[in-house]
């Protein structure tokens, strides 16, 4: 399995269909998501490779419907327990702390089927939304 793809670009899909990935959804083009953390286990299983900086990819919806395009500006392959603060809260989902960042991602992932551990290798990966045709860059 790999990401799909709109106009041959590949696409982003935050969180779980539904709620999840709406209220994602919503932080990115509310200009405060600017990174997302992925497993690296998650890329090894569908075969697909990390993203890389300067790769443009297109934020979707639950029906693959793009709502706007991003740029990887930065990536970093780490372990769970290596995680900083300066990336969970670039995640822009409004964590008090990296104690509730890690509890919020250890669920998320649970659910999931997948044991995190301090060691679980991950990919925090940060971004820039561009600006849609027509609008003036920031």
């Amino acid at each position: 399995m790999s990401f799909p793809t709109v106009d041959g670009l590949r696409t982003m899909e935050l969180g779980y269909p539904g709620p999840s990935r709406t209220f994602l959804n919503d932080c990115v083009l509310n200009g405060s998501k600017r990174a997302t953390a992925g497993l690296l286990s998650e890329y090894v299983e569908e075969n697909e490779p990390w993203e890389h900086v300067g790769e443009r990819m297109v934020l979707v919806d639950d029906d693959t419907q793009p709502l706007g395009l991003i740029e990887v500006t930065r990536v970093e392959e780490t372990t769970f327990a290596a995680v900083t603060w300066e990336f969970a809260d670039t995640e822009g989902e409004g964590y008090a702390d990296l104690a509730e960042w890690r509890s919020t991602h250890l669920d998320f992932w649970a659910r999931g089927g997948e044991t995190v551990t301090d060691d679980t290798p991950v990919l925090c990966i940060y971004f820039d939304l561009l600006p849609s045709a027509g609008e003036p860059a920031a």
